[in-house]
């Protein structure tokens, strides 16, 4: 037992004078939370909130007053454009349209007789022209074999009939304008009578319902009218977001950039585009209202909802990236050329410090555009105490992890 003890205890003091100093030296080194240089897709983005609205809403108005006879929709109906919404009862217009007709009639049967009257005025202008003409001839022919009294009075009468000729011309005009008068009033009373069948102006889905049957309209044919509207309706087959872009992002919006439009309470994206913008600043935001539109063929959306709509600023591919907390950047530079400076981790574990050009910044990465190289070590996160020359022991984190720092 003796003997075994010995051995034993000579064993531990051999283990403990052998152990390596350097081993020892490299669990001393500190730590440092580094990430790779990295080639990726950056893009710069601005998300703005807004709100749905239909595409078109309007108020149905009916065009003359008269009693609601029947209405053929209620809210949430889909109907589509020239769709029957209702119809109007005036039993007046029936005889506003007889008289007019009337007119018409009575219009066309005085240009009838004007047309007699021209006839018969050429008639008697013919023979009167006759009669002058062949006793002219021999007075001219026969001097003296016909009295100048005689002459001029044929010739008073020919110059007579002449003018009933011109004046049952003048008639006959009248009397056709007379009958486009009264057919213009007939059609006026016609459209009048139509207006009496309201329809949709488009297709959409009626958001509300103002009258029921026997319902007393007036018609709204003022804008400071108290006329009741029929219905109310909305074109959601395309919805409209209105975005107020910040002054800053303007230069980049353009007809028909693509956008990701999400919305928080369908946990869903729908693609979009913007369609239109306002081509001036509003002096109290300095935003300018651009409009996005995004197609709706299923009514998934509703107006109202609010939504996020991801605008896509700048777009660099296939660049050296970082993340943002990597980077130290200086503040006295030109924002075209900005720089900065990034504590690296050599091959051999030594810490050096490098200036380096960045470009791009997202929210969570910066680009890198000279200075590091692809698969450089970056230190991450907290670099104080650290220095230019000192030797450390790196901890690779993934670059998903260090975005979240």
């Amino acid at each position: 037992m003796l003997k075994l003890a010995v051995f034993c205890l000579g064993a531990v003091l051999l283990s403990s004078c052998s152990r390596n100093p350097v081993v020892e030296a490299a669990h001393e080194l500190p730590a440092v939370a580094v990430a790779p240089v990295k080639t990726e897709d950056l893009s710069h983005s601005l998300v703005l909130t807004a709100e749905f609205k239909p595409y078109q809403d309007v108020d149905v108005m009916a065009k003359v007053s008269g009693y609601v006879k029947q209405i053929n929709v209620d809210i949430g109906s889909r109907v589509t454009q020239g769709q029957l919404l209702a119809t109007l009862e005036i039993p007046e217009m029936g005889d506003d349209l007889k008289r007019a007709q009337a007119a018409r009639q009575r219009s066309e049967a005085e240009v009838q007789r004007a047309r007699d009257e021209l006839a018969r005025a050429k008639s008697g202008y013919d023979m009167a022209h006759l009669s002058y003409t062949r006793i002219y001839s021999v007075s001219q022919q026969r001097p003296g074999l016909v009295a100048q009294q005689e002459v001029d009075d044929v010739r008073s009468k020919d110059l007579v009939a002449e003018a009933q000729v011109a004046a049952a011309n003048s008639a006959l005009a009248a009397a056709k304008e007379q009958v486009a008068v009264s057919q213009a009033e007939e059609a006026r009373v016609n459209t009048m009578l139509e207006y009496t069948v309201v329809t949709a102006p488009f297709t959409g889905v009626v958001t509300k319902r103002y009258a029921d049957t026997g319902s007393m309209i007036q018609a709204g044919t003022a804008s400071q009218t108290q006329a009741m509207p029929l219905v109310r309706l909305a074109e959601v087959g395309t919805l409209r977001l209105t975005l107020p872009v910040p002054e800053s992002a303007v230069p980049t919006i353009h007809l028909g950039q693509p956008v990701e439009v999400r919305v928080p309470s369908m946990h869903r994206s729908f693609p979009g585009k913007v369609a239109r913008f306002a081509n001036e600043l509003s002096l109290q935001t300095r935003t300018m209202d651009t409009e996005v539109d995004v197609a709706n063929p299923d009514y998934l959306l509703m107006p109202g909802m609010y939504a996020e709509v991801d605008l896509t600023l700048a777009q660099h591919g296939g660049v050296l990236a970082i993340p943002l907390t990597a980077v130290d950047l200086d503040t006295e530079t030109a924002s075209a050329a900005r720089t900065g400076r990034v504590m690296v981790v050599t091959h051999n574990n030594v810490v050096e410090s490098r200036k380096i050009q960045v470009g791009m910044e997202t929210a969570r990465d910066i680009e890198v555009i000279a200075g590091l190289n692809d698969g450089d070590l970056v230190v991450i996160g907290s670099r104080t105490g650290l220095q230019a020359g000192q030797e450390v022991r790196p901890q690779l984190v993934a670059l998903a992890e260090s975005k979240a720092q």
